[in-house]
């Protein structure tokens, strides 16, 4: 059978996910994504987290063949070991110690395939005091300093999605440290565990407002700084129908352009449009104005200029919009609109993603063992036919 991902900068790269929620599946799409061959062990016994829907839905299982292993199971770790020998990387997000209670942590994957990447997914990371305590990204993301930054002022902090902490403090922060270790190991022959902690890459997002705030130039009150809702031209604004849009000229020259667009003269919130005290006079004044249109008025007058502009967008009208539309930015996969791989690679493009697929047994392990091998785990019983 051909190799399930022919596309891609990471063709060849083979990655053993263990199942996981969050980041971890996350992290193997991008994976596969960019081509690599990553095949997820399910455990037999499912989670319930209160999402369940049918497949095809759960995108960030695409791309991939799974199948699904009672990991208590001796032999089913043993299978998992031997599937290792011919991994690049293996990735796992349980709390600390469950892998190794599984049999399956570094120590006997790296005796197995010394050139092993072993990459870890947590909340806390692998050490610490928190490192055993449950979490979620909320939690993650407040102990590393970026939740407190996000909100408007007088208001609590502003609890995002899980965007800033699961994906981009973890999902996306693990698939480079993976990354980094298989050209290591490319290099030197040998392998490394990888701790990728949701707390630490949060942190590691948060850097540039940590500098700031350190130099004394970010208001520690929410929505009291340039970029945090406290300036009037860094704002989402309503619009008469209801909708929204946004506006971000920081630099003078766009700023000026956008009291141009609004029949606005220069002078009009005085020399300097940085001193916050001119923010909430320049607030209503914008408000005012953007409400006497309706979005799509406003994004035929101002969209494509340099007042750094853009409609606030769900997810049905962000695949319509034109410019997403022309960049295929969203692709539909099985009747389902979802975003497509990104980045883009110009000798070694992505493949469409595919579906997400159900455990499939032997064929699942199809370009990973050989037929022989494939029928003494059928026949034990391991994995389905």
């Amino acid at each position: 059978m051909k190799d399930q991902r022919a596309a891609g900068p990471l063709a060849g790269i083979r990655i053993i996910e263990l199942a996981g929620i969050g980041p971890c599946p996350m992290a193997a799409m991008l994976l596969a994504d960019m081509g690599a061959t990553v095949l997820r062990i399910e455990r037999r016994e499912t989670v319930d987290l209160g999402l369940k829907r049918p497949l095809k839905f759960n995108l960030l299982l695409r791309s991939r063949e799974s199948v699904a292993l009672d990991l208590k199971d001796p032999r089913a770790v043993a299978l998992v070991l031997e599937l290792v020998g011919q991994a690049d990387a293996l990735i796992e997000g349980f709390r600390p110690g469950v892998a190794e209670r599984l049999g399956l942590g570094p120590q006997p994957c790296l005796a197995r395939n010394p050139k092993l990447v072993y990459g870890r997914m947590t909340g806390w990371g692998q050490s610490g005091p928190l490192a055993r305590a449950a979490g979620h990204d909320i939690n993650y993301i407040a102990l590393s300093g970026a939740l407190n930054v996000i909100g408007r002022r007088g208001q609590p902090p502003s609890i995002p999605p899980a965007l800033v902490g699961d994906m981009g403090g973890g999902a996306t922060f693990l698939v480079m440290g993976v990354l980094a270790a298989i050209i290591q190991a490319r290099v030197s022959g040998q392998g490394q565990v990888v701790d990728a902690a949701i707390v630490d890459g949060a942190a590691s997002l948060a850097t540039s407002v940590a500098g700031l705030h350190a130099a004394g130039q970010w208001n520690s009150e929410r929505g009291g700084n340039m970029l945090d809702s406290g300036a009037a031209f860094y704002e989402v604004y309503e619009c008469s129908d209801g909708r929204f849009i946004s506006i971000g000229p920081i630099e003078a020259r766009f700023h000026a352009l956008l009291l141009e667009h609004l029949d606005l003269p220069p002078e009009t919130f005085g020399p300097d449009r940085l001193d916050p005290a001119t923010w909430p006079e320049a607030k209503a004044v914008f408000a005012r104005i953007f409400k006497t249109r309706t979005c799509d008025e406003w994004c035929a007058r101002l969209e494509g200029t340099d007042v750094c502009f853009a409609p606030v967008l769900d997810f049905r009208e962000a695949a319509a919009h034109p410019h997403l539309r022309a960049r295929q930015t969203y692709v539909e996969v099985d009747g389902v609109p979802q975003p497509a791989p990104a980045p883009r690679f110009s000798r070694t493009p992505s493949a469409q993603p595919t579906p997400p697929r159900a455990p499939s047994g032997a064929r699942a392990l199809h370009g990973w063992l050989d037929e022989a091998r494939r029928v003494y785990w059928t026949e034990c019983g391991v994995i389905d036919g």
